[in-house]
């Protein structure tokens, strides 16, 4: 046969920017972000994303500028993962919980000329910006204002706000600036570490592109309500704000979550999927409890009743719910499908940009015992059908370890979803990224004789509670701080609500 190749036409780069732009057109008049009484469709999120890429790039922000922001799941995060990127920018989602010393050193590290800041953020990032080095460029803030919350003042008539961008600088005819290569940066993300220096992964459009469509496809997302109980922040809410352009599904956004929020919301919009770390099953299980019929219709009576636990019998609904981190104890998992959520248990990391392994459900065990159900949906899986490959490896020899459920290894693999690597850190890619073609991710875990995989420790001393990570080392030096410390560690200790907390043993100094 002829050999042929990649020419001009088949070679374009791939991007999810694209993803809103037919969104615009195909789903133009469906609900695209929900937010307490505001409704945006899709149609409107693309010219507002438009609107957001030309204002950047009226206030001279160009290709590869990083661009950050501190804010919790409202409408404007998720504009961010289109609008940024679509002036050239880089997008860089802050991690709300981060104390101040701590986003001073990415907001260094990174170089961001720009960020956007929720009121409730305001004040951390002010302090962060007194902790910058005199001689580096402080980034431009701009507001994020929140109509719902009354308790911050409105912004003054000289502050630049997200809205008065949008509205004076922004162009909802833009032509939005595609990336040269889809190896193109198009996040940066910031990952903790044992050493407690925060490394900057770096994702391009051709892995976000591919790690997008392949987390709809394995989680079967359809074209109905997301609620977003994950934090975008947290990881680009495992690629989801990218991939629920693709279905056309509507973003019900929370700021700020609890369990009768939880259920108010799947009740009032119909909701059909939501991410959460497995904390929140604790929560919804819990609140069952206290609460023995909570309602799932789509009424707003009902929503109304959900928030204020009143008993009122509806039609249940099935709600998927896909976790990640800690696994959820099979208690807590039997409990929560009582309550008529699906669970679906998967594993990712901040350098693979979304779900790379899931526990994907074989038909035949829905015979099975509960609590044989629920052990087998607390084991991460299998690898997902566009990642290339999985294995968990012996750390001496590198090769694969038996299939028999106790010899552990490392997890290692490859495909699309890997970073481009640790931003001005290659030392540290080298560590991961491995001259033998695979990524090492310091995660223990075994085989079992039927392929599915189960993480067991971390090599890592890193504490996931509540689906965040927590540096040991990190808590250990503010213990230390304290004169009458003289020895002290911080381990996991497993915890039924968190998933993990941290454990502290110390020596107090003799007096």
């Amino acid at each position: 046969m002829e050999k042929l190749g990649p020419n001009s036409v088949n070679s374009c780069p791939l991007t999810p920017l694209g993803f809103l732009e037919r969104a615009g057109t195909v789903f133009a008049d469906s609900p695209s972000i929900i937010y307490h009484d505001t409704v945006f469709t899709w149609s409107q999120t693309l010219r507002r994303c438009l609107r957001l890429a030309s204002a950047l790039v009226s206030l001279g922000i160009s290709r590869r500028d990083v661009v950050s922001v501190i804010a919790p799941n409202v409408p404007a995060m998720y504009e961010m993962h289109f609008g940024v990127p679509m002036s050239g920018a880089v997008l860089n989602n802050i991690n709300t919980r981060l104390d101040a010393r701590t986003v001073a050193v990415l907001l260094r590290h990174s170089r961001s000329k720009l960020v956007f800041v929720d009121p409730a953020s305001l004040h951390l990032l002010r302090d962060a910006l007194r902790l910058l080095p005199v001689d580096h460029p402080a980034p431009r803030v701009i507001l994020i204002e929140d109509p719902y919350e009354k308790q911050f003042p409105p912004a003054p008539a000289d502050t630049l706000t997200y809205e008065r961008l949008l509205e004076n600088n922004g162009d909802p005819e833009f032509v939005w600036i595609r990336p040269a290569s889809e190896w193109d940066p198009i996040v940066l993300n910031y990952t903790s570490g044992t050493t407690s220096a925060p490394k900057g992964v770096v994702h391009c459009h051709r892995g976000i592109f591919l790690v997008t469509m392949d987390s709809i496809a394995d989680w079967s997302v359809p074209r109905r309500p997301f609620l977003w109980t994950l934090p975008m922040f947290h990881g680009n809410g495992w690629s989801y704000t990218w991939g629920m352009a693709v279905v056309g599904g509507a973003n019900v956004c929370l700021r700020r979550f609890d369990a009768a929020a939880i259920y108010a919301a799947v009740a009032r919009h119909g909701v059909t999927h939501l991410c959460a770390a497995s904390v929140v099953l604790t929560m919804l299980a819990n609140y069952r409890v206290l609460h023995p019929v909570v309602p799932t219709s789509s009424s707003s009576s009902s929503a109304a009743a959900a928030a204020s636990g009143k008993k009122k019998e509806v039609k249940k609904q099935k709600v998927h719910i896909l976790t990640s981190a800690a696994s959820p104890p099979p208690a807590v998992l039997s409990r929560v499908e009582a309550l008529g959520f699906e669970v679906s248990h998967g594993y990712g990391m901040t350098e693979v940009g979304g779900m790379v392994v899931s526990c994907t459900w074989n038909p035949d065990w829905d015979a099975l015992p509960v609590a044989d159900r629920a052990r087998l949906k607390a084991r991460q899986g299998v690898r997902t059908a566009g990642v290339a490959e999985v294995d968990v490896v012996d750390a001496d020899t590198g090769r694969s370890v038996p299939r028999d459920g106790y010899t552990m290894g490392e997890i290692v693999l490859r495909g699309a979803c890997v970073m481009l690597g640790y931003l001005n850190d290659k030392k540290a890619t080298k560590a991961v990224v491995r001259e033998d073609g695979w990524f090492y991710t310091g995660d223990v875990a075994v085989v079992h004789p039927d392929g599915y995989l189960q993480i067991r420790d971390r090599s890592k001393d890193i504490i996931i509670s509540g689906g965040e990570n927590i540096s040991s080392v990190e808590v250990e030096s503010v213990i230390y701080s304290h004169p009458a410390v003289s020895e002290v560690a911080v381990v996991a200790r497993p915890d039924e609500f968190w998933g993990e907390t941290p454990l502290r043993l110390r020596r107090s100094q003799k007096r």
